[in-house]
């Protein structure tokens, strides 16, 4: 390059940066004339260059501020100045080295940024995982508002939307190697968010954050996480009170409060977001083979019952799993209270067949073909139907194939027989 050239170029630049220099005291003379002493006239200096709707930097990254939307930010309404968070920019030294610092969100919000450090998206990033979520893909940048405004990202009425930002993104989720997949998807297709959609319980239907925490979210492997196996029920119980009053006083509920980490919790019936409302046949006729999870022989003895035949095409006019233990407390055979136990179960079966006696409920309702000992005559029977039916089809099939040698015999003799 000459000389002429490279002095060309450091007079361009001269130029460039005076022409700036003289933007930023014309806006700041014509925003200051008007008297307003919102935050859009006192960062008015900046706007020059980042008001402009196309501003980008050298590497083609955007750089546009939108100075109305920062005013309506609650950072705005504070009457906070940009420099509040870009503390390495000065008013007096425009234009600004062109690498900033990233902004440290715990100058104001320490308690926030603290408990965030924590959190499976902090502890990820610390990590090097660098598509994590930070305080910006949550609230925002220069559009921050306040939780309670409608409009805002972690609004309520908006969390499932600002969650599946990249837990519904399919490149992100692969990029990240995100655990559950595309959980957002799963979540939009549950009854609660069918709730959350609008109606008069939206406002009390569950998003994200009632169940995973909002800065204090864990890893599910994580004791403290409200979504730790342990907590399940107390994080569920929050809404559902009732249930998880019954919950604990049934065997589930039992086991699990004297320690036993194999016990059922919430999300083992019901999984964790796509839930389905209880009364609906495709999650009753589900739920049924969640209870094979635990209980495989009494769920293969159930399916050899009318009961277990008629559920499996998926009709459930007759007795599901919960139809006859409960769904929420079912106790022990053995214990009085049980919805199946002597006392109980002629109750029980009447409230789908009204005129039952004690002789009709006193039938085995988990007969096992396999046990000899346990029921001997379904034993014997199921055997002889066993050995019928292969002597039926050995009979007829040996009769069916020296009935065909006949047939080719005689063609080949012309039809003639003797």
């Amino acid at each position: 390059m000459s000389a002429d050239a490279g002095r060309g170029g450091t007079h361009r630049a001269a130029v460039r940066r005076a022409a700036i220099a003289a933007a930023i005291a014309l806006s700041g003379l014509l925003f200051g004339a008007g008297g307003h002493g919102t935050a859009l006239a006192k960062d008015s200096p900046c706007l020059a260059c980042h008001g402009v709707a196309d501003a980008k930097s050298s590497s083609g990254k955007s750089i546009a501020v939108d100075g109305a939307a920062f005013d309506r930010s609650v950072h705005g309404g504070l009457g906070l100045d940009c420099t509040a968070c870009h503390s390495d920019v000065s008013p007096d030294k425009i234009p600004h080295a062109e690498k900033l610092k990233p902004v440290d969100c715990s100058t104001c919000h320490a308690q926030q940024v603290k408990e965030y450090a924590q959190t499976v998206h902090g502890m990820a990033r610390k990590g090097g995982n660098t598509v994590a979520a930070t305080c910006t893909d949550c609230h925002g940048k220069h559009d921050i508002l306040r939780a309670a405004d409608p409009a805002s990202r972690t609004n309520h009425a908006n969390l499932e939307k600002t969650c599946a930002a990249c837990h519904g993104n399919e490149q992100l989720i692969r990029q990240a190697n995100l655990p559950g997949g595309n959980i957002a998807t799963r979540f939009h297709d549950s009854i609660h968010a069918k709730l959350l959609a609008g109606g008069p319980r939206a406002a009390d239907a569950p998003t994200c954050t009632n169940c995973h925490g909002a800065h204090n979210i864990r890893d599910i492997t994580n004791e403290a996480s409200r979504v730790n196996r342990a907590h399940i029920p107390e994080t569920c119980g929050g809404c559902h009170q009732a249930v998880y009053a019954r919950f604990s006083k049934g065997q589930h509920g039992k086991l699990r409060n004297e320690g036993n980490p194999a016990a059922p919790v919430c999300s083992d019936c019901h999984t964790a977001h796509d839930i389905k409302r209880h009364d609906l046949p495709a999650f009753q006729t589900v739920v049924i083979e969640q209870c094979g999870n635990c209980h495989a022989e009494r769920l293969s003895t159930y399916r050899d019952t009318f009961h277990g035949q008629v559920t499996k095409l998926g009709y459930v006019q007759v007795a599901t799993c919960a139809s006859c233990h409960s769904a929420h407390d079912m106790l022990p055979a053995s214990n009085p209270a049980s919805t199946v136990s002597a006392e109980n179960r002629v109750n029980t079966c009447r409230k789908c067949h009204a005129d039952v006696s004690a002789n009709f409920a006193s039938f085995n309702p988990h007969p096992d073909r396999h046990d000899k000992t346990r029921d001997p005559v379904y034993w014997y029977a199921a055997k002889f139907m066993e050995w019928l039916l292969i002597g039926v089809f050995a009979f007829f099939g040996f009769h069916t194939v020296f009935w065909l040698a006949r047939l080719w015999i005689d063609k080949f003799r012309g039809g003639k027989r003797d």
